[in-house]
Parts: structure tokens; C-alpha cells; sequence
């Protein structure tokens, strides 16, 4: 008889016994993870990593001793594993926390101040599903560098399917863009890459609320091009970036030949809000042939359905290759779908979108769009 399957091992890293406990109980409970170590400090942790060495490290940001950033770059300079912080950061926290992704953390789960352990409780198919995809990552040793619970629904519950038919053709382009496990760093790489005079685009990277608005500004000030959170009525426009806000659904409209976005609450959808299933439905939609579409790293298969009706409209789709994904889940799903026009490395996927778009783009006036 074939043995059990090997069980995804993780540590817990918290100053606060009541989430140490509730996240041991709430991993614990799938068969599929063990919990064999749980530390109250990065001190505690050190000494447990000489016992043993999981797969997965769960990190709080703020500890007595050491703080979780500070831990997490020795870890990551010298014997690098997958780390998913587990922070109630907000505001300017929010970007102390952003750097952990920087850093080589995979994901961030976010927790209040108060209420910890029934949030942690209610967020169980999240935590386990990022301990999963932590598990599958690809990490390597960090290299300094300057700073910088729901059913698995469909796009059908936000948004019915498009209509057939071709979408009439624009003198401009639109892009929608969905990430996932380490989609931040995987943007920033493709954003800086970009003219300041790109199409338009819609951005929805799987990450908590508050998170999405720090990530906008970091990249904004690292970017030629303008990148913010997507606001209910933002207008899609070239040389604007706009990435979906945590916890909301966002959706490409149009009017005439303008492109904007509605910001709207909603069900889960495959498991996430924002989904980039949702997004690609509506770019299917609203733009058809207008739209590229451009699928990065990330665990599962959101996105993969919305970009086989993307295609179906007529648009044209790109998705990061295997070498380059953190977690290659979405893109392999979109590719095994077969509405993928070319996988490519992510430091190319920029060009690419740019020569796609460049021919409606070339005769109109171009500016840095203001926020």
C-alpha cells in the first residue's frame, strides 16, 4: 500500500498566543498541512529552525526583540523559505509590509487589531489556500538591492456572460492584467518596463484591502506611467494604471469610445475578491478585440476562464512562462485552455503588449495622465 502523502509543513511566527493557537487550530484542520513549530519571537523561530526547517513560514511584522522585516531578511540572505506575513498593518504599516514582498515574502494575510482569532477562523480556506500555494513557490536567497470560507463561484455571479458578437473597434487599446502569488514584484518588473505613454490597463493582483492602495503609490513612484487605486468611475486612459482595491470587484465598462471601471462589491469568485476572472469577463465584454489580456504568477486558475472569453472576443492574450512565475497555476491553467497567444518571460511581456497596442496608439496625442 502506497504510503500517506507528504503533509505541507509550517511554522507559525507570532507575539500573540491567541493567533499562534487559532492558526494552528485553523491549519490543522486541513489534512493536507501540519503545524510543527510555533514561536513567539524570530528568537524562538531561530532555535526551531535548527530542529527543523518547514516548508512554509507564517510571520507577524510586529514582535517584541526583532521585527518580522528584520527576521525576514536574514532568513531570505541566508537560507531562503517561503514566508507569508500575517499582519494588521494599515495605513503607512501597509507599506512597511509591502517591503516584506520586496524582501521575498509570497503572500500577505492580512488580521485585525481586535477579533484576531474569529477573523482567522472565518479566513481558513484563504490562509490554507496561500499556505498551499507558499508551498509550490520558487524562492531564492534575497539579493540587496535599493529599496523600493466560500464556494468556488464564477464570473456569472458578478457579471453575466458577453453576448456573441464582435465589438465594434476603438482607435484605442486597452490591457487588463491578473496576478496572484508574487504578482507584486512581478508588476513592478513589468510597469517600470512600460512607456510613459502605455495603454491604459486594469490591474487585479490578489491581495487584502488597505494592501492594494500602498502597493498603487510604491509602484506609482516607481513607474513612468501613473498607478493608483482604482476608484468607482476612474477613467481608463493611457499612461494610467489602475489596480483593483482589496476586497472589491472591478470591472472594465465603456462609453462611446472611453473605457472606465466600476468598483462594486460581490460573492467570492474562485475564491477571491477582486477576481481576475471577473475582469477578464468584462474586458470580454466591453473591449473584445480592443483588449490584451496579460496573465501573471499565481496559484489556481482564476483568470483562465476569463481569458478563454477574452479570446473568444477576439482579444489578444499573453501569459508569463513557467521559468519566470513564482507559481505557474494561472498561466498553465490559461494556456491548457488554449486562449494564449504567446508565453513569454516576464521581462519581455511589456514590449509586447506595447507592439501590440502601438498601432492605435501611434496617431494620438500622448501625456502623463494626472491622477
Amino acid at each position: 500500500m502506497a504510503g500517506a502523502a507528504k503533509k505541507i509543513t509550517v511554522m507559525v511566527v507570532d507575539d500573540s498566543a491567541v493567533v499562534r493557537r487559532t492558526l494552528t487550530d485553523v491549519l490543522a484542520g486541513d489534512p493536507c498541512i501540519e503545524v510543527i513549530a510555533a514561536a513567539r519571537d524570530p528568537f524562538y523561530a531561530a532555535e526551531a529552525l535548527k530542529a527543523a526547517v518547514p516548508d512554509v513560514m507564517m510571520l507577524d511584522v510586529e514582535m517584541p526583540r526583532m521585527d518580522g522585516i528584520t527576521f525576514l531578511q536574514k532568513l531570505m540572505t541566508q537560507h531562503p523559505i517561503p514566508v507569508i506575513i500575517c499582519s494588521s498593518l494599515t495605513g503607512k504599516g501597509c507599506e512597511t509590509t509591502l517591503r516584506a514582498l520586496e524582501y521575498g515574502a509570497v503572500d500577505i494575510i492580512s488580521k485585525p487589531r481586535l477579533g484576531a482569532r474569529s477573523f482567522l477562523e472565518e479566513s481558513r480556506v484563504r490562509i490554507c489556500d496561500a499556505v498551499k500555494a507558499a508551498a509550490m513557490s520558487k524562492v531564492v536567497k534575497l539579493i540587496p538591492r535599493r529599496p523600493m470560507n466560500v464556494p468556488k463561484l464564477t464570473a456569472d455571479a458578478v457579471l453575466p456572460r458577453p453576448a456573441p458578437g464582435a465589438m465594434a473597434e476603438t482607435t484605442e487599446k486597452v490591457v487588463v492584467v491578473g496576478a496572484s502569488t508574487g504578482g507584486t514584484e512581478a508588476l513592478r518588473v513589468f510597469l517600470e518596463t512600460l512607456p510613459y505613454d502605455a495603454p491604459g490597463m486594469v490591474i487585479v493582483q490578489h491581495m487584502p484591502e488597505k494592501f492594494t492602495e500602498a502597493l498603487a503609490k510604491r509602484l506609482d513612484g516607481l513607474c513612468n506611467i501613473n498607478v493608483k487605486e482604482a476608484e468607482d468611475g476612474d477613467s481608463v486612459i493611457r499612461g494610467r494604471a489602475l489596480i483593483a482595491p482589496g476586497n472589491r470587484h472591478t470591472l472594465l465598462k465603456r462609453s462611446g469610445a472611453s473605457y472606465f471601471v466600476q468598483v462594486k462589491d460581490g460573492p467570492f469568485v474562485c475564491r477571491h475578491r477582486p477576481s481576475v476572472d471577473v475582469l477578464f469577463r468584462s474586458a470580454a465584454r466591453y473591449a473584445g478585440r480592443n483588449a490584451v489580456g496579460v496573465i501573471m504568477t499565481g496559484m489556481g486558475d482564476d483568470g483562465a476562464r476569463g481569458m478563454l472569453e477574452m479570446k473568444q472576443a477576439g482579444a489578444y492574450n499573453i501569459a508569463q512562462d513557467e521559468a519566470t512565475c513564482v507559481v505557474y497555476g494561472m498561466p498553465a491553467e490559461a494556456v491548457k485552455r488554449g486562449c494564449v497567444d504567446r508565453v513569454m518571460p516576464l521581462d519581455d511581456i511589456a514590449d509586447e503588449v506595447v507592439r501590440q497596442c502601438m498601432r492605435w496608439t501611434a496617431s494620438l496625442p500622448v501625456r502623463r495622465a494626472a491622477l
